[in-house]
């Protein structure tokens, strides 16, 4: 692989040769940032973990250099910490036993530039080279900027792919907005229940963001935990752990598709079930 950037950097756990390493992936995540693959695409892990059949490969598309610190790391400089995030998110590769990780590099300015194509053609050539059939990403409505942009810049890619390779889903994940407002039939609700000392252990390596001053280990295993007996308010729990995530397949599958419609459309399902459920009690 040649990136735009001469410090992208795409890092193979086993030592597998680039090419095989890459093509063996049927589950890909493309995050903003180091630790939201863990956070958002944990269904994808999960069923790929130790499974000869299977494949999850993670993408990075920016440095990180803008996370809160405190404690330990309160005095580190914005590139000190760009090189703690990207040796965590390596050791989260590991762990996770990750076909490949791409590290992209990109500030987040350059990800919320519509007008800057460099990331668009690197994750071009992520697609072309890995061509998995499940893609994992941030949801649109999101309420960070940089996770909304990557989702996007990823779609323009994959609008760019020919129709017979692109993925056959794209999955919108939380992050930063929850996505228990959305109406059940629009959920993809993932059972995440399996494996919670791996999903511990994963989130746990992100040491610069926890002992910084974010608990986004025990948020991301709680969240999942209270969606898991949340999802249906008239029946037993199913499961112990579930994720939400928006299906964006739509916005690959014909390119005249505004994603921004996607999202009103969920909203306007959303202020309709409220509105029948006041008809009928008021």
């Amino acid at each position: 692989m040649k990136f735009n950037l001469d410090t992208a950097e795409l890092f193979i756990p086993d030592g597998l040769p680039e090419p095989e390493a890459m093509a063996r992936t049927t589950h890909l995540a493309v995050a903003a940032h180091q630790d939201d693959i863990e956070i958002m695409a944990c269904d994808g892990i999960l069923v790929c973990y130790q499974r000869p059949d299977k494949w999850f490969t993670g993408v990075v598309v920016t440095n990180g250099s803008g996370s809160p610190r405190s404690g330990l790391y309160a005095e580190y400089s914005d590139a000190e910490m760009m090189a703690v995030r990207r040796r965590e998110q390596r050791k989260a590769a590991v762990v996770g036993e990750f076909a490949a990780l791409g590290l992209l590099d990109y500030s987040s300015g350059a990800i919320k530039d519509h007008t800057n194509k460099q990331a668009v053609q690197d994750l071009l050539a992520l697609l072309e080279a890995t061509r998995p059939g499940i893609v994992y990403t941030h949801n649109l409505a999101d309420k960070h900027d940089t996770h909304v942009g990557v989702a996007l810049r990823l779609i323009e890619a994959i609008r760019l792919l020919p129709p017979a390779i692109r993925p056959q889903k794209l999955y919108g994940c939380e992050v930063w907005r929850d996505l228990d407002w959305m109406i059940d039939e629009d959920k993809v609700a993932f059972d995440v229940s399996a494996h919670e000392n791996l999903q511990a252990a994963l989130l746990g390596v992100f040491d610069s963001q926890i002992a910084g001053g974010k608990r986004y280990d025990l948020a991301s295993l709680g969240r999942r935990r209270a969606h898991a007996t949340y999802h249906a308010s008239h029946g037993v729990d199913e499961t112990t752990g579930t994720t939400f995530a928006m299906d964006l397949t739509p916005c690959i599958q014909d390119p005249a598709k505004d994603p921004q419609e996607l999202v009103a459309e969920h909203l306007g399902r959303f202020a309709a079930e409220i509105g029948a459920r006041f008809k009928k009690l008021l």
